[in-house]
């Protein structure tokens, strides 16, 4: 036999090799084995959070019927919205997180008053808010820190994991003062949230709300998004420094 002969040989030998790794490797997935569905591109509510013909931020309300507090919060937080509605009807908004440029937080950035972009790669899933360029990261099958190391943020720590086709995601540790429809929270309020395809371009996420220290029953709601694979995420800066922050609480546009 001359060189070439064993030479090709080698070869064959090696590609058939090569082929049985593939094939081997292709077959791992165990049988019946369910692919997790595909949630990443860009986010869009449907409908519109904004009721028809409006655009303004103070037009949006709490989703659902509201939360459902214990005495004194309830009374505390109707009182507060009263003040606030009274403060925009007579032109002289008061001062929030969103005037001071501060982050929405959880579960506010879910609300994608402006579109949002979900991105899932292995052992995270990130959400990328338009609005004040915000970013969320949720971590698959990772455990929650001791509660001493949980420090708190504006998103808290997310952990999930799939259930079926459905990705279910725990949120805890979000900062006292980061409020949902400026609801109040303890430090040991609970987010849970379940994530599900029910269409190709059509999102839906139900989301309770448990806090006993301040909640009667958990806050429930849902939130609906369609797929705009055709819009791009744009620059939102948030520039403070046009607000002028009155002594009264109240804040106005600074004009030069």
């Amino acid at each position: 036999m001359s060189f070439k002969d064993i030479a090709r040989l080698a070869l064959a030998f090696t590609i058939c090799l090569l082929w049985i790794v593939d094939t081997a490797m292709a077959d791992t997935t165990p049988a019946g084995t369910i692919q997790e569905p595909n949630i990443t591109g860009v986010w869009e509510r449907y409908p519109s959070p904004f009721p028809e013909g409006d655009t303004g931020f103070e037009d949006l309300q709490p989703p659902g019927n509201g939360p459902d507090l214990k005495d004194p919060y309830a009374s505390q937080w109707k009182a507060q919205a009263a003040k606030r509605q009274a403060a925009l009807d007579a032109g002289t908004p008061l001062v929030d997180n969103s005037t001071r440029c501060l982050p929405e937080g959880m579960p506010t950035i879910m609300q994608a008053v402006y579109p949002i972009q979900i991105l899932q790669t292995p052992g995270q899933i990130t959400v990328l808010a338009e609005i004040f360029m915000q970013t969320r990261r949720i971590y698959i099958d990772q455990p929650f820190p001791a509660p001493d190391d949980l420090a708190p943020s504006y998103y808290g720590f997310s952990s999930a994991h799939w259930d079926g086709n459905t990705l279910v995601v725990k949120t805890r540790g979000v900062k006292t003062d980061v409020r949902f429809f400026e609801i109040p929270h303890s430090d040991a309020m609970t987010i849970t949230e379940h994530y599900t395809l029910t269409k190709p371009d059509m999102l839906k996420l139900d989301i309770s709300i448990e806090d006993p220290s301040y909640l009667k029953t958990p806050y429930r709601f849902t939130y609906e998004y369609k797929r705009n694979d055709k819009y791009r995420i744009g620059e939102y800066v948030c520039d403070a420094s046009l607000t002028v922050f009155n002594p009264d609480g109240t804040v106005s546009v600074k004009v030069n």
